[in-house]
């Protein structure tokens, strides 16, 4: 009769052993591109998002692991609050309060370009996470050893057994998972996508709509379609800080023909994600626009959009400074910032 017992104990906890690694169950999720968006340029069919895997990539987001301190994780310099840039730091802090020498920028909408960071480090957003990880005043880490942090943890284990088919805890799942998050962060629902689609709640004000033209004027060559940026990496003119010396865009080509060029930003949600400049150097956008009125400095790199007859720069005068200031307020998106699927808590 004992021997009857433990032999039907030992199927029980058999079948529960069973039952806790089963696969749950996946689901594929839609990738919605905005009508007023140009096509996504990451290939989804390559790595197509999933409720699980989503979940995974946000997990790892928030996640300290990442790091080599165990505090910073990608969510800690790219916060939802302000558009997942760090709010009020002129450069990215990092492990051991160590800074950087670039200001941290938006992660929004990156399924839409095939470059990424202020210099274009990385064509390819599943390598872009491997930059900060391993940037030594960043996140301070290697990929082995986030790896092996993960491997260790038994409930990663099961998250990348059920995001993935070939579920192994390894580099390729985990940068896949990342992208996963990111993919789905589309920012489309600001007054101006109300706008240019038509939908309720779209009305322009006349300071808005004459920001607009302004902007369209004067401003669209470099922040090109409803993305707000062309993509392109463009000297604006910036006086180089000599304590860095940031060559831009020269430091990934190696040719002398990109020095100072950095990476055009996109201007959604630009009113939340200040300072501004790659290196942080504008407060305010006021004082953005002040600098392309009045501070631009040439060299022989200098963007030839910022070449007039009258000058450098772009001539503005108060009233079309007031108007681009509203206009810029109609990009923040605040059905983005509050999305609870991009939320830590």
């Amino acid at each position: 009769m004992k021997y009857l017992f433990w032999v039907f104990l030992l199927v029980c906890l058999v079948s529960c052993n069973n039952e806790e690694y089963l696969p749950l169950e996946n689901t594929l999720l839609t990738v919605e591109v905005p009508e007023n968006f140009p096509d996504l340029v990451y290939d989804i069919e390559a790595n197509p998002p999933t409720q699980l895997g989503f979940e995974l990539g946000k997990k790892l987001f928030y996640d300290g692991k990442l790091s080599s301190n165990g505090f910073i994780s990608c969510g800690f310099c790219h916060e939802q609050n302000f558009a997942f840039t760090h709010h009020g730091h002129q450069f990215s802090h990092g492990v051991d309060d160590l800074e950087g020498t670039r200001n941290t920028p938006t992660i929004a909408n990156m399924a839409f370009f095939n470059e990424f960071a202020w210099d274009g480090a990385t064509s390819h957003l599943d390598l872009f996470p491997i930059i900060p990880i391993t940037n030594e005043v960043e996140m301070g880490e290697t990929m082995t050893g986030v790896i092996n942090k993960l491997i260790a943890d038994s409930e990663y284990q099961k998250q990348f057994e059920n995001a993935f088919e070939e579920g192994g805890v390894n580099a390729e799942n985990f940068l896949k998972a990342l992208s996963q998050f990111m993919v789905m962060m589309i920012s489309s629902n600001s007054k101006y996508d109300k706008f240019v689609r038509n939908e309720e709640g779209g009305e322009l004000t006349e300071v808005e709509a004459y920001g607009l033209t302004v902007f369209q004027q004067k401003c669209a060559t470099c922040h090109a379609t409803d993305l707000f940026t062309d993509g392109s990496f463009r000297n604006n003119g910036l006086p180089p800080n000599p304590q860095l010396n940031d060559v831009g865009r020269a430091e990934v080509s190696g040719s002398v023909h990109d020095n100072y060029k950095f990476k055009v930003p996109s201007l959604r949600n630009v009113a939340l994600t200040a300072p501004y400049m790659h290196d942080g150097r504008f407060g305010s956008l006021e004082s953005v626009l002040n600098f392309y009125a009045n501070g631009v400095v040439d060299s022989e790199t200098l963007d030839d959009s910022l070449r007039t007859d009258d000058g450098l720069g772009i001539a503005l005068n108060n009233e079309e400074k007031e108007g681009l200031l509203a206009f810029f307020e109609l990009l923040t998106d605040e059905t983005f910032i509050n999305d609870e699927r991009f939320s830590e808590y």
